[in-house]
């Protein structure tokens, strides 16, 4: 059922931004929003201090008017996604809420007031950098004191003449500190403990009703073939499924792919704009994009996609 009220709402979306007139003053400060010129100035300043993206390719008939043919949408590629969300077991402590806030050094959000806005559930686990470097447990070696009571002791006796002991097969016994090889179908038969890494293709593109950037995402499992919608589902915020990501027509391609909803983008950017007054700083709106990336996150946490140059206010 919620399907077919987000497609209902798709198509209303559609018609929406037809007859929605272009934005062509900055109400950025005011409201939180872009104009298409101001969207192409954050675009620009994204792909400079975050190289993976890119303005995407596109046939020149499908752009929109009110954007350069070159500039239209954004695309990151082949962006790993290590674990499911789903199996992120939930937190309480490790919760945050990401719209009533104010901006710290770090570029993050901190000092929650009220339980309004947009909940990041697992805004404080392990990054990847954090993370084991390998997920195969390292058997743990015993005591230099055990050790050395498994090894036999030297009888002083004279050194091995190597020669005769390879002549005499010594080398054909069984060696308990030999390296041997596994068998092949046992080493691939058993895969429960293998990672499984999907990648996604993220899309930003300007959403001309909104008048904010929108965030599509295209997800492939770990042979690069295309995730249904159930399985991507897996890699979403169980809090947002449905309500903040819905599956829509992309702008461009006309295909259905996942998308995080526009609606409350504005509201969150205004409310961090008027706290950075009250402090006494100016954000300015070539950032927008790095931001925004940052509290969408709270919907994918587990895609790792490039925002991570530190933001000086």
């Amino acid at each position: 059922m919620e399907s077919i009220v987000n497609s209902v709402k798709s198509i209303a979306l559609d018609v929406g931004q037809y007859l929605t007139p272009v934005l062509r003053e900055s109400k950025f400060k005011e409201t939180g929003v872009l104009n298409p010129e101001e969207f192409v100035i954050a675009g620009d300043y994204l792909i400079h201090h975050c190289p993976t993206w890119s303005w995407g390719q596109l046939d020149p008939l499908k752009a929109k008017p009110y954007l350069p043919i070159n500039k239209q949408f954004l695309i990151t590629r082949n962006v790993p996604c290590f674990s499911r969300c789903v199996d992120m077991e939930y937190d309480s402590s490790q919760e945050k809420i990401l719209k009533s806030k104010e901006w710290n050094d770090e570029g993050d959000f901190t000092n929650v007031e009220d339980d309004e806005g947009w909940v990041d559930t697992h805004h404080y686990i392990l990054d990847a950098s954090q993370k084991p470097a390998s997920m195969f447990e390292i058997p743990q070696m015993g005591s230099s004191e055990s050790k050395q009571s498994d090894e036999p002791e030297d009888d002083g006796g004279p050194p091995v003449d190597m020669d005769a002991f390879v002549a005499e097969g010594g080398l054909e016994e069984n060696d308990p500190y030999r390296f041997v090889e596994e068998e092949r179908n046992q080493t691939e038969g058993d895969t429960d403990n293998v990672l499984h890494t999907r990648t996604y293709d993220l899309h930003i593109t300007y959403d001309k009703y909104y008048q904010v950037p929108r965030l599509w995402l295209c997800g492939y499992d770990e042979d690069n073939k295309p995730l249904t919608v159930d399985k991507m589902s897996a890699d979403f915020s169980q809090d947002h499924i449905n309500k903040t990501i819905t599956m829509e027509s992309h702008p461009y391609f006309r295909t259905a792919m996942a998308s995080i909803h526009p609606c409350r983008h504005a509201e969150v950017m205004k409310r961090l704009i008027e706290q950075l007054a009250d402090s006494g700083k100016e954000l300015s709106v070539d950032q927008y994009l790095l931001i925004f990336l940052k509290f969408v996150q709270a919907v994918i946490p587990t895609i790792e996609y490039d925002y991570t140059r530190s933001i000086q206010l």
